[in-house]
């Protein structure tokens, strides 16, 4: 097993080429972002040899036309943004930049965002609060199964309630919560702040304890590296079947050999957004025997229905405790989840179809696991 400095000095060089976008910018000598007090927000970004400078806020719809001022710092102020945690770049003549007074970024396997923290009047569910805190733990394993990884190491966290007991009567329910394309296994808590969700939904008594495991969603590196990977069918359905094998033949076993979790149905749940939206589906739908609890969010729905295992779902056969389907009101992805959703009723499903205000972002899945979350592994 690979030490963590290893992995993270791997991680280091396979997103060099990103990052290094930090040393395009001039020096700083201004400030970057000003939060007004009504949540109206200026950003201002120095390039004097622009043509033409955009921000573009991920969570938002488009992006916005930002001024040039006579010292060459381009200006624009938004409209008032609710809290929540944003991601941000520049656009400078159609090139991506970093904010390079801004440390705080999401790192991805084909770019790099800044993030800024919008706070509300009172805290909010992703805030670190002052309440019990669970623990992260990070595992590496080599993959029998996953394809073109670096060193042939593969990773997933967990996540293990305040109090956690290895010894406890009765074993925790399991949730596997998957990320996005581009995103990795770090992504729910790095960004989506998913262990301070989980610890304030704890805290007021919303949710059952629960041990959560985010594993790294690829089964062959290369569907996020490459285009032609996606592109191809072949090698997009590979990805897919090498990642479920994955799940269920390496990770899963391992989590259960390690943890004090339960190994029945009626305590694992599945989940996950976009890419790994289609991936929980997929894997949830066809593995009925494993999982009771299927949770898709702005999923990559299209290819769902289609899928010829699924041919013969039906509720009697599944028995799910909960299947829910959401996706924000402007993502492209709406339509797709609207139109899954019907087809999953015509089978006799029965389905929590969620529609949340927003794009194809952070705020939206948020807001998904702060409402999904206290439906699981609750009394019949």
């Amino acid at each position: 097993m690979k030490s963590p400095l290893a992995s993270a000095a791997s991680l280091f060089l396979a997103f060099a080429a990103p990052v290094a976008l930090l040393a395009q910018a001039p020096p700083i000598n201004y400030q970057s972002t000003e939060i007004h007090p009504d949540h109206t927000i200026t950003f201002r970004y120095k390039d004097p040899g622009a043509t033409k400078v955009m921000l573009n806020i991920r969570d938002l719809p488009k992006p916005m036309a930002m001024e040039k001022g006579a010292d060459g710092v381009w200006t624009v102020t938004t409209q008032p943004l609710p809290p929540a945690i944003y991601n941000y770049l520049f656009l400078s003549d159609g090139e991506s930049r970093l904010d390079p007074a801004n440390p705080h970024v999401a790192i991805k396997w084909q770019n790099v965002t800044n993030l800024l923290i919008v706070p509300g009047d009172s805290p909010q569910m992703w805030d670190a609060a002052d309440v019990p805190h669970g623990e992260l733990h990070h595992h590496f394993y080599s993959s029998k199964v996953v394809l073109n990884l670096p060193g042939n190491e593969s990773d997933y966290f967990v996540y293990t309630p305040p109090g956690y007991d290895s010894k406890a009567k009765a074993p925790y329910p399991v949730l596997y919560l998957l990320h996005g394309f581009n995103e990795g296994a770090y992504s729910w808590t790095a960004v989506g702040k998913a262990n301070n969700i989980l610890d304030n939904l704890l805290a007021q008594g919303k949710i059952k304890p629960m041990v959560v495991v985010m594993p790294l969603g690829y089964g062959d590196l290369n569907y996020v590296r490459t285009a032609e990977s996606r592109r191809d069918p072949a090698l997009a359905a590979d990805h897919l079947k090498r990642f479920q094998q994955a799940l269920l033949t390496e990770v899963l076993p391992q989590v259960e050999a390690t943890y004090h979790v339960a190994h029945d149905r009626d305590h694992r749940a599945i989940a996950g957004l976009s890419m790994g939206g289609q991936e929980s589906l997929t894997i949830g739908l066809t593995n009925t025997d494993k999982f009771a609890y299927v949770i898709g969010l702005s999923s990559a729905a299209q290819g769902v229905p289609a899928n010829p295992a699924l041919a013969n779902l039906n509720p009697k056969d599944a028995n799910l405790r909960l299947l829910w389907v959401s996706c924000g009101t402007e993502d492209s992805l709406s339509e797709p989840n609207h139109k899954l959703a019907d087809w999953l009723k015509s089978k006799g499903m029965t389905v929590d179809y969620v529609q949340t205000p927003g794009v194809h972002s952070w705020i939206v899945w948020q807001d998904n696991l702060i409402h999904f979350a206290p439906l699981l592994f609750q009394s019949k």
